[in-house]
Formats: structure tokens, C-alpha cells, sequence
């Protein structure tokens, strides 16, 4: 039983410091676009103005 509790704790910490990881890649401004696909999602990269539509004034 404590090999597996052993396993567990290391696999948590590593899970613990990948997050770290990604949240400091993340918030770089210069890595942030190829790391998210938010960007896609939103439109920002398409680089044209498209007509919106106006609803519940």
C-alpha cells in the first residue's frame, strides 16, 4: 500500500508543477497565442471587421 500512496504523491506533484508551468507560459504575452486556442474562437486573427447585429435595445 505504500508504493501506491508513494506513486500517488509524486503523480500529484508533477501534476501540480505542469499547472505551474502552463499558467507561467500562459501569461507570457509572446507564447500565450500558440499556446490557447481562445484566439481562434473569438476571431481576433482573421484581421477583417464583420457587421454586427444589434438585438434588445
Amino acid at each position: 500500500m505504500k508504493r501506491v500512496e508513494h506513486f500517488i504523491i509524486k503523480l500529484v506533484l508533477v501534476q501540480f508543477l505542469l499547472l505551474l508551468l502552463a499558467q507561467v507560459l500562459l501569461m507570457q504575452p509572446r507564447i500565450a497565442p500558440y499556446l490557447s486556442k481562445v484566439v481562434y474562437y473569438e476571431g481576433v486573427t482573421k484581421g477583417e471587421v464583420t457587421k454586427s447585429l444589434e438585438t434588445g435595445k
